[in-house]
């Protein structure tokens, strides 16, 4: 069996601007997220996103998608 590189979780500038919640709690949040990564969990519960998908979305939700997909590798975090 061969073992998998672990999945580094990269948030972009922002993206926690409208998170309501203490520092403590985000940071347990972002934990969560790498512990799910690291597991596997993550990726056996990802769906993707097809044309059918993206239409249900709110035109907002494509906007915030189309901004991350579109910003240089540079300026992530």
């Amino acid at each position: 069996m061969t073992k998998k590189n672990p999945v580094k979780i990269e948030f972009a500038p922002g993206a926690f601007d409208s998170f309501e919640g203490t520092q403590e709690e985000l940071d347990e949040f972002i934990a969560e997220l790498q512990r799910m990564a690291d597991s596997g969990e993550l990726e056996k519960h990802s769906v993707a996103l097809d044309d059918e998908a993206w239409l249900e979305l709110s035109p907002e939700e494509q906007a915030v998608i189309e901004a991350a997909i579109n910003r240089p590798n540079e300026t992530r975090h």
